[in-house]
Order: structure tokens, then sequence, then C-alpha cells
């Protein structure tokens, strides 16, 4: 179900790491408890984020929810699409969806997120 080249938070952001930068975005598990993405607050380009810096906020019909950062490193790209469509984030989630890219300062904070099979062993257990 989650793309097997991703990492992922406890926070439900997943990462696709390409070379020194990465894509982040959030879990179809967050997307599913968040509702239906009316309103997604981007950084600016340049933001130097630590790990578990927030991002930004995703505002849905139900709550406004924190995004954070799985990685350190410097946001490099934004999702401009999402200002017009941030329902790409409920669609899509682990595609078009995505939030934004960082260049990493520290390739190494990779290394403590998980990978699928233990993302969704992480989810099962929330579910009960």
């Amino acid at each position: 179900m989650y793309p097997q080249t991703y990492r992922y938070t406890k926070d439900h952001e997943w990462i696709e790491v390409t070379g020194g930068s990465a894509k982040v975005g959030i879990t179809d598990y967050a997307q599913k408890h968040l509702g239906d993405a009316v309103y997604v607050e981007l950084p600016a380009l340049g933001t130097k984020l630590a790990v578990h810096q927030t991002i930004g906020t995703i505002e849905s019909v139900k709550a406004v929810s924190e995004i954070y950062s799985p990685v350190s490193g410097e946001v490099i790209e934004v999702n401009g699409e999402l200002n017009a469509s941030p329902e790409a984030v409920n669609q899509d989630p682990h595609g078009k969806g995505w939030i934004l890219r960082l260049k990493l300062s520290a390739p190494s904070d990779v290394a403590v997120l998980m990978d699928a099979a233990a993302y969704e062993k992480y989810v099962a257990g929330l579910e009960g």
C-alpha cells in the first residue's frame, strides 16, 4: 500500500530521497484521518528546517494539522499546485499531493525513519 522506496515518520509524513534532495508529503493514513483538505500552508523557499520542525499546516473540513519535517534541510521547491488544488493531498498523497522538496543537510537523518513495512505495522497498531 505504501511506496517501498519512501521512508516514514510516526507523525505520518513520508520522504522520498533522490540524490541529495528529498520530496516530503503526508501519508494516505494521515489524509484519511484529516479529512478533505481545503488549504495547505507552504513554507518559503530557502527556509532551513531541523528534524521535526513545523513545515506548515493543512487545513481540512475537520481540523488544522501541522506538518513536520522528517529530516533537516533547506526548502528548494514547494508544490505550488496545492494553492489551487489542496485536494491533491487527499486524492494522491504519495504522488501529486507532495508538499515540498528539501536539499538534505544531514542525509543520515533518513536512516532513523521507518521503511514501508515498519510504517504499515505501526499504523496497524494505531487502528487496534
